[in-house]
């Protein structure tokens, strides 16, 4: 069987008003966006990706098929990896940023026709476990009132989630007062986590992990930013509860000192963020050969990147959970033939497409309908 050649790519800025708002320690989120990457090929297959492009999509869509596409253009769809080192160099400078996350969403485009070629997932295509069922957590209940918290946790509760994650901020003494109020009406049989979106300062961040590992929490999820990799190295001295980060690296480098010296417990990078299936793949695989898990990131994005994680989830040796949100925005529920996984999820688990490629077809008729303006 001959490769297929890239014929075409196209970004789709994509915005989306949110049926529930997230709420975190940056504040309070009713619109994002997106950019839909397709890649079309002389071999009439078309492979679908996602770049994690929240705000100014159309400011992302330029750099895929301005700087990307002419790097791409008759090539054989195979050469993945010189393909991702092209992209790289279209912009001088450290790797990150804006130009990390298009290539991202072409990445992934790239990994679903090569599983539609040889009539594979994704996650047998990548090779190990090839897992037909995955672990996953509810996320996330908000920052907010009292009365918000509690209902949002006793809806995770009873859609069956066994884990779920809580929204931290500031101030740190409610913060606290929030982490032992959410345990005692969890109970002991759920296990929850906390997130706090690099809200604190080195000091507040003790005391917070402390009133976690009191409570019983089973990680702590950003809570310096993440630059600040000495803080988080004295953070996992002075407190007992584990160490998650990882969403905000885009290269695999930028995993290295953490996970090399075994500050963090679990990584999670994000695979619309983290050059795509190629470089995500990478972290997951040197986390795993320092003992540290991988739990993808898939916060506030759409069906395509949560669905390249399950594949992922799916095939990595160290692969602890993936987190579930429990939003039904129009990037999850509208634009393709799988329900997400927050609908499809049981009792904690989340089964993996087992069609080629990414498993899922997109409805354009929808992409269209939420194109940004």
């Amino acid at each position: 069987m001959s490769d297929a050649t890239i014929t075409d790519v196209i970004a789709h800025p994509l915005t989306q008003q949110m049926r529930r708002p997230t709420v975190t320690s940056w504040g309070t989120y009713s619109e994002v966006s997106m950019v839909l990457v397709e890649v079309r090929t002389d071999a009439g297959i078309t492979g679908v990706g996602e770049t994690l492009a929240r705000f100014a999509p159309r400011a992302y869509a330029e750099v895929i098929e301005t700087l990307l596409k002419p790097r791409l253009l008759g090539r054989p769809v195979a050469d993945i990896a010189a393909h991702w080192q092209q992209m790289r160099r279209a912009l001088s400078g450290r790797a990150g940023g804006m130009l990390i996350e298009a290539i991202a969403g072409v990445d992934i485009a790239l990994w679903d026709i090569m599983g539609k070629r040889a009539g594979l997932p994704l996650a047998t295509l990548l090779g190990g476990c090839n897992r037909s069922e995955i672990d996953v957590y509810a996320a996330a209940v908000n920052w907010g009132d009292d009365a918000q918290a509690d209902a949002e946790l006793e809806r995770f509760i009873s859609r069956g989630f066994p884990r779920i994650k809580v929204k931290m901020a500031r101030p740190v003494k409610e913060a606290c007062r929030r982490i032992e109020r959410m345990r005692q009406r969890a109970g002991d049989g759920i296990e929850l986590c906390v997130d706090a979106n690099w809200a604190y300062g080195l000091d507040e961040a003790i005391e917070v992990g402390r009133a976690l590992a009191a409570n019983g929490y089973f990680w702590f999820e950003e809570p310096l930013r993440p630059e600040d990799e000495q803080g988080y190295e004295q953070l996992r001295a002075r407190c007992d509860v584990p160490l998650a980060a990882g969403e905000s690296n885009y290269t695999v480098d930028q995993a290295m000192r953490l996970v090399s010296n075994r500050t963090l417990s679990i990584l999670q990078p994000d695979v619309a963020r983290a050059g795509g299936v190629t470089e995500t793949r990478r972290m997951a695989l040197l986390a795993g050969a320092h003992d540290v898990g991988y739990a993808p990131h898939i916060g506030m994005s759409g069906i395509v990147c949560e669905t390249a994680s399950v594949h992922l989830s799916a095939a990595m040796p160290n692969f602890r959970v993936m987190e579930c949100e429990g939003d039904e925005s129009p990037f999850k529920v509208d634009i393709a033939d799988l329900k997400p996984g927050c609908l499809r999820q049981q009792n904690g688990t989340l089964d993996v497409p087992r069609g080629p490629g990414l498993g899922l077809e997109i409805d354009w008729d929808a992409v269209a309908h939420l194109r940004s303006n």
